[in-house]
């Protein structure tokens, strides 16, 4: 059995957290709430959210952990390619509703729906609108076509989900994120759950409490929550040729 979480804003330890086969790998607590102080403690403690419609709020804090270090992120030539030619534009905080809504929409392998319900998608307004989440948008002809959200604090990013409507939209809106963060002097991408695609671009597992040591020092530490400057990467990748 795993704790139901009350009214308070405590978590179990991450230790706790079920192992296969004793459970699904890294459930660590169920119920409580998506208010702004509880998802910012979740977070920094390296727990997160997720859960499909209809279910009670499942939290997670899986060992290990998929993470990726801004300046190690992988590049393939024809990526590389891309970004130095493609007639994009990038941007920050500007359409934060509608990348989350894409995100949303966007099909997945293996599911049937999303896990990003309207509740979920309230709460993380609630965030960005405190300043804590972050959209990274790839615009083509004024048409958001790709793109990414997530969560920063302190110095570190939280990836939460990603889409494309044209092919590499995605891994562009990823690629400018990474140098943006390299150059604000994040320490790491918090990726959650291992993947191919995540894999591809240079995340890799490293153990739980390795990770969890990381949040300690890099979420004391960094910018103040607040929008991202809306076209301050845009080009970044364009200048390099």
């Amino acid at each position: 059995m795993i704790p139901w979480l009350s009214i308070e804003l405590d978590f179990p330890p991450v230790s706790s957290a079920l192992t296969e086969p004793t459970g699904p790998n890294g459930l660590l607590a169920a119920g409580g709430d998506l208010s702004p102080p509880r998802l910012l403690a979740a977070y920094t403690q390296g727990i997160f959210p997720w859960y499909s419609p209809g279910e009670p709020i499942l939290w997670w804090s899986p060992d290990p952990r998929m993470v990726l270090f801004p300046g190690e992120v992988k590049l393939s030539r024809s990526l590389a390619k891309t970004l130095r030619n493609a007639a994009y534009n990038i941007r920050f905080d500007t359409a934060f509703s509608a990348t989350i809504s894409a995100c949303a929409q966007k099909p997945r392998s293996g599911q049937s729906g999303t896990w990003i319900s309207a509740e979920m998608m309230t709460a993380y307004e609630k965030l960005h609108q405190l300043g804590y989440a972050h959209s990274v948008e790839t615009w083509v002809d004024g048409e958001l076509v790709g793109g990414l959200y997530g969560i920063a604090i302190g110095r570190v990013f939280y990836g939460e989900s990603m889409f494309s409507h044209v092919r590499d939209t995605s891994k562009i809106a990823f690629a400018h994120l990474c140098a943006y963060l390299k150059q604000q002097e994040f320490g790491i991408i918090d990726c959650q759950m291992e993947t191919t695609h995540l894999t591809s671009l240079g995340a890799h597992l490293i153990a739980r409490n390795d990770f969890v040591a990381k949040l300690v020092a890099l979420t004391q530490s960094g910018p103040a929550p607040g929008p991202w400057p809306a076209m301050a990467i845009d080009g970044y990748f364009k200048e390099a040729r």
